[in-house]
C-alpha cells in the first residue's frame, strides 16, 4: 500500500486546484447557490471536457483517460475543498462506475461510456444517495416486458443537470441495468441541505429504456456503491483540510486583546486536535483509493475482507472528522462563521450531507464487525 502522492498526482491537483481557483471562487458559489441554477456548467465543461476529469476511470480504448481511482481521489478532494458545484460525483464517479461494472463489449456501455468520457453527457445513478453497498437491489423501479420503466427514485443526487440516467430496475427477466433518457423522466429538484448537490426524485411513468449488457446487475451496482463510498472519503478529507486550513489563517490575522488569538494555547490545543484527525483521515482515505485502485473494487463486490475493511474505516472515520472540522471552523470564527456571507457553512453543509451519502458511518462500523471477527454493534 502506497499513501504518498505520485508526482502524476500532484501535477493533477495543481491543474484541477488552478481552474477551481478561476472559475470557482467562494462568492461565485455563494451567489449560485441563491439562483435557479446550482451547478456551474461552464467549470463542468472546463474539468469534464478540457481536462478529461469526466472520464479520469474510463478506459482509453473507449475514450477515457485511462487513470485510477488514486488520480480520482486526487480530483475529488480539490472539488470537496471548494465545494465545487458540479456533477462529478455522480456522472463520474458512481454512474461510470456502474458502467465498468458492465459489459464492456456491448454497444450501448461503450457507447455511454464513451460520450461520458468525451463530455458530450452527464449521467446520473438512479438510487438514492443514502444507498450503500450490500443493501440488496432496488425494487423501486419495474421493467415491463416491453422494457418500459415504471417507478420512482427519491434523493437522487446530481439528477437534474443529468443528461442520461443509469437506472437499477427489476423485469421480468430479474435485477437489470438500463439506459433512461432524462427528459423521459420527471425529475423534481427539492431543497436539500447541501445546496451545492441538489437532490432529486425521479419518476418513471412508462420510460423507454435501452437495457446494458451487465453479466450481473447486482455486483455492478454494489460495485459502484463500494467505489463511491471509498472515494468519497477523499471528497471529505478535502472538506476537512480547507477547514483546517482557513480556521488557522484566520486566527492567525485575528487580534484580540493585543494579540494574535491563534497565540492562545487553548485555541492551540484544539487546533492541534483537529490536525491528528485532519491528516489521520487523510490516510485512510488515500488507503481506500489505494486498495480501489489494485482492483480491489471487484474484490470488495464479493465481500473480501481485507478491501472491504480499508473502505469501511475510511468512510466511517472521514465522516466525523469532517463535520467536526466544519463545526470547529464556524465556532472559531467567531460572528464571522455564523453569517452566510462566509463560505464556511458550504463546507458544513456539505458536511452533514456526506455523513448519510452511501451509508453511514454506523452502517460502515456495523459492517466491519463480522469482517474482524467482532460482535456488531448495538
Amino acid at each position: 500500500m502506497n499513501l504518498l502522492y505520485s508526482e502524476v498526482e500532484e501535477d493533477l491537483r495543481s491543474a484541477v486546484r488552478s481552474v477551481l481557483a478561476d472559475h470557482c471562487p467562494p462568492d461565485a458559489v455563494l451567489a449560485r447557490i441563491e439562483g435557479e441554477q446550482p451547478y456551474d456548467p461552464a467549470l463542468w465543461r472546463v474539468l469534464a471536457a478540457e481536462l478529461g476529469l469526466a472520464g479520469l476511470a474510463v478506459p482509453e480504448k473507449l475514450g477515457g483517460q485511462g487513470a485510477s481511482a488514486r488520480e480520482v481521489a486526487v480530483v475529488l478532494e480539490e472539488l470537496g475543498a471548494a465545494v465545487a458545484p458540479v456533477p462529478f460525483l455522480g456522472s463520474a464517479v458512481l454512474a461510470t462506475s456502474a458502467l465498468l461494472g458492465c459489459e464492456l463489449a456491448d454497444e450501448a456501455v461503450a457507447g455511454l461510456l464513451g460520450r461520458l468520457a468525451a463530455g458530450a453527457a452527464t449521467a446520473a445513478l438512479a438510487v438514492p444517495l443514502s444507498a450503500a453497498a450490500g443493501g440488496g437491489f432496488p425494487a423501486t423501479v419495474r421493467a415491463g416486458a416491453d422494457g418500459r420503466l415504471t417507478g420512482q427514485v427519491t434523493s437522487v443526487a446530481d439528477a437534474c443537470v443529468a443528461d442520461v440516467l443509469v437506472v437499477p430496475a427489476v423485469g421480468p427477466g430479474g435485477p437489470g441495468l438500463f439506459e433512461v433518457a432524462t427528459s423521459a423522466a420527471e425529475v423534481r429538484r427539492f431543497v436539500s441541505l447541501d445546496l451545492t448537490r441538489p437532490l432529486s426524485d425521479v419518476t418513471f411513468e412508462g420510460a423507454a429504456a435501452l437495457p446494458l449488457a451487465a453479466p450481473d446487475p447486482a455486483a455492478a451496482l454494489d460495485r459502484a456503491l463500494l467505489t463511491g463510498a471509498g472515494l468519497l472519503a477523499s471528497e471529505q478529507f478535502g472538506v476537512a483540510q480547507w477547514c483546517l486550513d482557513e480556521t488557522v489563517r484566520h486566527l492567525g490575522e485575528r487580534r484580540q486583546f493585543g494579540r494574535i488569538v491563534g497565540s492562545f494555547q487553548a485555541l492551540k490545543h484544539r487546533l492541534a486536535d483537529l490536525w491528528l484527525d485532519v491528516v489521520s483521515t487523510r490516510a485512510a482515505a488515500r488507503a481506500a483509493a489505494d486498495a480501489l485502485a489494485s482492483g480491489a473494487a471487484d474484490a470488495l463486490a464479493s465481500g473480501a475482507a481485507d478491501a472491504a475493511v480499508t473502505v469501511a474505516v475510511a468512510q466511517a472515520h472521514a465522516a466525523g472528522v469532517a463535520v467536526r472540522a466544519a463545526e470547529e471552523a464556524i465556532q472559531l470564527h467567531g460572528g464571522i462563521g455564523m453569517t452566510w456571507e462566509h463560505p464556511v457553512h458550504l463546507r458544513l453543509k456539505r458536511a452533514k450531507a456526506d455523513e448519510i451519502a452511501l451509508g453511514t458511518p454506523g452502517r460502515h462500523r456495523a459492517s466491519l464487525a463480522p469482517l474482524l471477527n467482532l460482535p456488531s454493534p448495538a
